[in-house]
């Protein structure tokens, strides 16, 4: 079984804080451990340069080697660590007055090696595993006349010096650990609680269905995983709202689909076969349902693209877009139509789409304007806004029906008798709302103004 997101996440604080722990504690004893025995081997040069003083010293005479080793013992009482050794040709000879942890004399292996050593007259240094870790240095000691030749030797027991510092490093391990105990309590519970809201997500998605799509997250505090839930909860609206309208579609295309295929069913299973004029009649009827169909199709596919695709982002003069437009809108037949108003100034948005949605407006008030009536086409400017405008003579909107026209298969009563798919205002709106804008009606009775309004971007 993998490891849950808590337990990884959990674990990658443990290492990080383990490592760093690690690293800083063993630094730091390597530092201290290097300054303790840097400290060693300066006080043993210091105990060799204070002998060498005293047999230096020009008030002080000594009549023999062993004379100079005594006095050199007799003067420097070694500390609790320390232990010093005079050689006189080879053997032990001399040693402290006090009683020592380590008697060098003892050590004759050790014992051997430094007068083996010390067979050049040098000073040397060196250092000592067994039976204990100790640093040491031997100095030859003689006196003029005097065959005899002499070595004091000071060894430190380092494992003695260095034993503080390993309890210090100790302590701190333990603490370390403690501490890492706690960070992985602490953190066990905080990631418990950053990832709440991703394990609510997780429930939430399960519970969701395609009938009941109501489940939100409930968004406390102001963090990233809070940001994630709200954009998670706006997803989810969306994602609701968009099969929401689907389903809409479906039953609005359903019930528009429904009437052309039952009236063709329906003369279809009354036709008498053997009646030439009953068939033609039958079969016109069937072909014009077939066509409302299939412009329903149509629009409803254009429908679909507006929402779904976004519109172009290009620079446009309304002025021109208003000119082209009205051309185009002269082909239309019925009314007379007149160019009233040109707006001088420049949105940003689709040309096209706009040229489609303001060509939608003039076709509607071409189909309900009174025949020989004018249908005026304009642009105008005003707060920010840029407003694309047919206005027609026709016989209006009743009061209450602003809102319906543009709702999807949203059709009223002009006492025309003429019946489109219920598509075409609503594309209008879709291509206005992707640009930022609306379209609206206003009705005064007798005659109506389409207005789509698009921000203004600015005037030339």
């Amino acid at each position: 079984m993998r490891p849950t997101v808590r337990a990884r996440i959990l674990l990658s604080i443990l290492v990080v804080a383990a490592i760093g722990m690690g690293s800083a504690g063993l630094v730091t004893f390597l530092v201290q451990r290097d300054r303790t025995l840097g400290e060693i081997d300066e006080r043993l040069v210091a105990s060799v340069e204070t002998a060498r003083e005293m047999l230096s010293t020009p008030t002080v005479e000594y009549a023999s080697t062993r004379d100079a080793m005594q006095a050199i013992l007799a003067r420097f009482v070694p500390r609790h660590d320390e232990s010093t050794l005079g050689i006189i040709d080879g053997q032990p000879a001399y040693v402290p007055g006090v009683e020592q942890d380590y008697p060098l004399e003892q050590d004759t292996a050790l014992v051997d090696r430094i007068v083996t050593e010390a067979t050049d007259g040098a000073v040397h240094s060196g250092v000592e595993t067994e039976p204990a870790y100790r640093r040491y240095i031997a100095a030859p000691v003689s006196v003029a006349g005097d065959p005899e030749i002499g070595i004091y030797v000071v060894a430190i027991n380092v494992d003695e010096e260095l034993e503080e510092l390993y309890d210090s490093y100790r302590t701190y391990a333990l603490v370390a650990l403690v501490a890492l105990l706690a960070i992985g309590v602490v953190g066990w519970f905080v990631a418990g609680r950053l990832l709440r809201p991703i394990r609510q997500l997780s429930a939430a998605a399960s519970r969701i269905t395609g009938s009941d799509r109501t489940e939100r997250i409930p968004v406390t505090g102001q963090d990233d995983v809070s940001e994630l839930t709200r954009t998670v909860n706006d997803m989810l609206d969306r994602l609701d709202t968009a099969l929401t309208g689907q389903r809409q579609l479906l039953d609005d295309v359903r019930h528009e689909l429904k009437t052309p295929i039952t009236i063709v069913r329906g003369h279809l299973e009354l036709l008498d076969a053997s009646d030439a004029a009953e068939v033609e009649a039958t079969r016109a009827l069937a072909l014009d349902e077939l066509d409302r169909m299939a412009g329903l199709v149509d629009d409803i596919e254009s429908y679909a693209e507006t929402q779904l695709a976004p519109p172009a982002h290009e620079t446009c003069d309304v002025a021109e877009l208003t000119r082209a437009v009205f051309a185009k809108a002269q082909v239309l037949a019925g009314p007379r139509w007149q160019l009233a108003t040109e707006a001088r100034a420049v949105i940003t948005g689709d040309a096209a789409r706009l040229t489609q949605a303001w060509l939608q407006l003039a076709d509607n008030a071409a189909k309900y304007a009174p025949a020989g009536s004018t249908v005026r086409i304009g642009s105008d400017t005003g707060h920010g806004q840029v407003a694309l405008w047919v206005e027609d003579e026709g016989p209006g909107i009743a009061a209450g029906s602003e809102a319906r026209i543009f709702e999807r298969f949203g059709r009223i009563d002009t006492g025309r008798g003429i019946r489109g798919s219920g598509l075409g205002l609503p594309i209008v709106r879709a291509i206005a709302r992707s640009h930022g804008g609306e379209a609206t009606v206003r009705a005064a009775g007798s005659g109506s103004r389409f207005t789509i309004t698009i921000p203004e971007t600015s005037r030339p």
